[in-house]
């Protein structure tokens, strides 16, 4: 099989010092609306129902609309699972490889090319709820609800190490720059160790409830986390020092759990999302700069553009809303048929793509709000996907038991 590896460095101390680097501090004034010369909003969800990008009908009903043909839009798929795909991850350098973990306790290493199974990495005991690779693609881990994070070689399956300490397990992330794991839990805290040793390096307490979402900064020296008790805080990764804690205390800040956050490129700024269907927009220094409140909903997923001063929220509403970050208004919304699960923006240009649960995973311009593609073949909600950095391929992870991959 081809697992093409880098070997990077294990972080320095360097990674983990925390700095001020303040822009502009824009007054917690809420969100505007656009005014009507702005852009206009995007192509609409039923007209992207009735026609495809290839023009052909993606879905039609028989005489008497009881019969609704079933539309398959996946160049490959893999099928082992059987139960629930809670987590799915592409390999960051082998395009031919993915990981995915299930509701059957089990996670697996497989390739996208083929759908053929490379390795069986089933060692949990309860649901597999998060898997990832490192970010030289040297390990893959799983984490469960059973509470444990296994680790392995990706070139061999190998296990590496078995992983221990949280209640279960909710998320994991990898540290940008070295083999350093950290994973959020069901009881509070936050865990992190160094691979492949398994040395805990260091446990963050100051959540009270469920540490639902959390990652290190793209630069490698803070940790971000965020929690059912309607909490966030910035971290310093050395010293499980909280520099800077945001709670439901402030009443600018959000009032009900933290559901996603995400980062931008340059680790200053953080975009909050929560179940109180508002989006907040903070600086790492410790402020709140805007409210970014349109939704009607849980606001499900966040995200940052590369390319262009933009971000995105998307909700149980159904609808993402595209902000420019630089006037703190509302861009464009646009809009899926149900709740949209998670979002990601291209690397090198101003289009995202998403999923929901109304089985279909979009593509869309972050100017304009079009629709540039639809895909379909899962026959239940879609509950995580993984992105090329350019959008050209997409994994996902269903409901229904299968994980299925899509091309641009």
């Amino acid at each position: 099989m081809n697992t093409e590896r880098d070997t990077v460095e294990q972080p320095d101390d360097g990674d983990f010092l925390a700095e001020d680097e303040v822009a502009h501090v824009v007054e917690d004034e809420g969100a505007e609306p656009m005014s009507e010369d702005d852009d206009a909003g995007g192509a609409s969800a039923e007209d992207d129902d009735d026609i495809d990008e290839d023009g052909e009908g993606a879905e039609g009903s028989a005489a008497g609309g009881e019969e609704i043909a079933f539309v398959d839009d996946s160049v490959q798929g893999f099928f082992d699972h059987r139960e629930p795909v809670y987590a799915v991850s592409l390999h960051p350098s082998d395009p031919t490889l993915a990981a995915s973990g299930g509701g059957d306790d089990r996670s697996y290493l497989w390739r996208i090319d083929t759908g053929d199974k490379v390795f069986d990495l089933g060692v949990h005991t309860d649901s597999v709820v998060a898997v990832r690779f490192s970010s030289d693609g040297q390990f893959v881990a799983s984490g469960g609800m059973d509470g444990k994070l296994f680790v392995f070689r990706v070139d061999t399956g190998k296990l590496v190490q078995t992983l221990e300490g949280p209640s279960e397990i909710t998320w994991i992330d990898w540290h940008p720059k070295g083999n350093v794991i950290l994973a959020g839990s069901e009881d509070g805290s936050v865990w992190m160790w160094q691979i492949p040793s398994g040395n805990c390096m260091n446990v963050f307490t100051g959540h009270v409830e469920p540490v639902t979402c959390g990652q290190f900064t793209p630069d490698g020296k803070l940790i971000i986390t965020g929690s059912a008790d309607g909490s966030l805080i910035i971290w310093d990764p050395k010293t499980a020092t909280a520099l800077h804690r945001f709670t439901p205390q402030d009443s600018r800040f959000h009032q009900s759990a933290i559901t996603a956050l995400a980062i931008n490129k340059d680790s200053t700024l953080i975009l909050s999302a929560s179940q109180d269907g508002t989006a907040r927009l903070l600086h790492i220094n410790g402020r709140i700069l805007a409210s970014l409140d349109s939704h009607q909903d849980s606001v499900e997923a966040a995200g940052f553009s590369n390319h262009l001063p933009y971000a995105a929220t998307g909700s149980v509403d159904g609808k993402i809303n595209i902000w420019d970050i630089t006037s703190m208004r509302l861009r464009q919304s646009v809009q899926h048929e149900d709740a949209v699960i998670k979002l990601q923006w291209h690397q090198n240009a101003p289009l995202l793509t998403s999923c929901s649960s109304d089985m279909t995973v979009r593509s869309w311009d972050g100017r304009s709000g079009e629709c540039l593609k639809i895909w379909r073949g899962h026959q239940s909600p879609i509950l995580d996907f993984s992105v090329r950095g350019d959008g050209g391929v997409v994994l996902t992870g269903s409901d229904d038991g299968t994980a299925l991959v899509f091309q641009a």
